[in-house]
């Protein structure tokens, strides 16, 4: 299968599954959860789905078991709406922690930004003598 149609079907399938997640699913254990990517291998069999998860840690771990246990009920809204398919692929679920990751580095250089801010460098003072004549 060509990498355009495969692409076309991993971006379809992060949609419908952002939708489901989203509207869908019941369990009161999923919190705030995006579906971040997905990618399909060549021949159909898997998709491994990121999911990015917001909260705290106890509340991420349990969206992510509230999801691993929803995996077939996802997969079977999949093949509902890809009807298309002859096959579905089995569903790997992963906790995407590149969200948190960013979000976290822009709140340190923020932090930087702000002591730079109260602490600015003096641009009048004489330059220090590096042992230079």
């Amino acid at each position: 299968m060509s990498k355009q149609r495969l692409q076309q079907v991993a971006d379809t399938m992060q949609q419908i599954l952002g939708q489901v997640i989203q509207y869908e699913l019941k369990d009161p254990r999923v919190g705030f959860a995006t579906v971040t990517g997905v990618e399909v291998s060549a021949d159909l069999q898997r998709a491994t789905v990121r999911v990015s998860v917001m909260g705290e840690p106890d509340e991420q771990a349990a969206t992510m078991e509230g999801l691993q246990r929803a995996r077939g009920f996802l997969r079977k809204r999949v093949a509902e709406e890809m009807n298309h398919m002859r096959f579905v692929p089995e569903l790997r679920l992963v906790h995407d922690t590149s969200l948190a990751y960013t979000m976290r580095i822009d709140e340190v250089l923020h932090e930087v930004e702000a002591e730079r801010k109260a602490n600015p460098p003096k641009l009048d003072d004489e330059p220090e003598d590096h042992g230079r004549a």
